[in-house]
């Protein structure tokens, strides 16, 4: 890499810059299916800065936004993808979370974890290589994605739409220090069972679908899955009930408990270790319930996956991940890193408990593009002290490891 070139784009990594522009993030409310405001926002601020910038309409009017700086042709092509939504806010709360604060080296504010710090380092970064005006071959490509908390419904429809880079780099809070590159898979599926309602008058004629139901999460906690163990994923696989409601009809209603239900749902997340498929986990489960129905020939079931919209979980499967340590884009941060940093980063890897969860790398790598995981680590605190916070200092190392990377990617022949 040139270095005169290197130090023009660390010279144009602004702290105040991330700083200023995570809290302008935090401030716009993001929940899933809810990122429009935030994506008209970055779509604007990208068209300000000179930016070829698409706001792409992935459901109906539902936006994500898609900059990219050009390069002068003949480079390599490096996508920065980073999710708009938020995870939902808990109880107890302790600051105004759409009015973010500094303490300290904390930026507390809603999503500023998970990943509103990410989404303005990786943009600061490319700031950084376009305010700097050095050579840039290839495209960099921004992906500021919707509904990654749905599986990745942004990401799977930009793969589907045929966007293509040679590489690529999530900003995930998983720390400036670490680079993950295995995690789970993740699966999510609504259980339902059917029943016959009948007054309390008459419940002796009932089929009860609560009851059925507690038969099948007594099952499913039990049920041991098909897979072969990875040894730096070893809590996999592992499975929660995490919703269930019943009532009258399909629609569940919950104005006559003086009935019993005939039709009762529980959502259902599995996460998955690398080799174990999306249907290899259905197979488990689907066998499971037969041998419940083989016992008891009242449990009738239905079983769909991803969940039915109305839910508003999971859209999109995600596969597990491992990507291999020897990747280029894998070992050109971990480079970067450490140039900026003096020593190799601590952990290239599985993170836990972090590679627990899962992540839009799945549809990427599905699609053929070799990718990593960097961004800043944050999180909150101890029980009665909920509030989010990122790392500011990370979300400065990660912006100028980002902006590193990309000026090393992009003028590779």
């Amino acid at each position: 890499m040139d270095d005169a070139a290197a130090k023009q784009v660390l010279d144009k990594v602004d702290e105040k810059a991330v700083v200023d522009l995570t809290q302008e993030l935090v401030k716009i409310s993001s929940f899933k299916a809810e990122e429009t405001p935030l994506a008209n926002f970055l779509h604007r601020l990208f068209q300000q800065r000179g930016y070829e910038v698409e706001l792409q309409e992935v459901e109906p009017g539902r936006f994500q936004t898609v900059a990219r700086l050009k390069g002068s042709g003949g480079g390599k092509s490096l996508m920065f993808n980073g999710h708009l939504d938020i995870d939902p806010l808990p109880m107890g709360l302790k600051r105004d979370p759409f009015k973010p604060s500094i303490e300290g080296n904390r930026l507390y504010g809603a999503g500023a974890f998970n990943m509103k710090g990410g989404l303005a380092a990786m943009i600061t970064a490319a700031e950084a290589l376009r305010q700097a005006e050095v050579e840039r071959k290839g495209d960099l490509v921004i992906a500021c994605v919707v509904g990654e908390l749905q599986g990745g419904v942004g990401s799977a429809y930009l793969m589907e739409k045929g966007l293509r880079t040679d590489m690529a780099i999530i900003p995930e809070p998983y720390g400036a220090d670490n680079l993950m590159t295995t995690h789970a898979g993740w699966v999510e599926l609504a259980i339902h069972t059917l029943g016959f309602s009948q007054h309390i008058s008459t419940v002796e004629k009932a089929v009860d679908a609560i009851e059925k139901m507690m038969k099948v999460i007594a099952a499913l906690k039990k049920m041991e899955f098909t897979h072969t163990p990875h040894p730096d994923l070893p809590g996999l696989p592992r499975l929660i009930v995490g919703v269930i409601i019943g009532g009258r009809g399909r629609q569940h209603d919950l104005k006559g408990p003086n009935f019993t239900s005939d039709f009762c749902t529980a959502l259902v997340d599995v996460r998955n270790v690398p080799g174990q498929t999306s249907k290899m986990v259905l197979t488990d489960i689907r066998q499971v319930l037969e041998e419940l129905k083989r016992e008891d020939p009242q449990l009738e079931y239905e079983i769909e996956s991803p969940p039915p919209p109305q839910y508003e979980a999971q859209r999109v499967t995600m596969e597990p991940v491992d990507i291999p340590k020897d990747e280029y884009i894998v070992q050109a941060v971990a480079r970067n890193y450490q140039e900026l940093t003096g020593q190799a980063p601590k952990t290239i890897g599985a993170i836990l408990p972090l590679a627990y969860a899962a992540n839009d790398s799945a549809h990427l790598l599905k699609a053929g593009i070799p990718c990593v995981l960097y961004g800043p680590s944050g999180g909150w605190d101890q029980p009665g002290e909920p509030d989010q916070w990122v790392n500011i200092d990370e979300m400065v190392l990660c912006s100028k490891v980002l902006a590193l990377t990309a000026l090393e990617v992009c003028n590779l022949q």
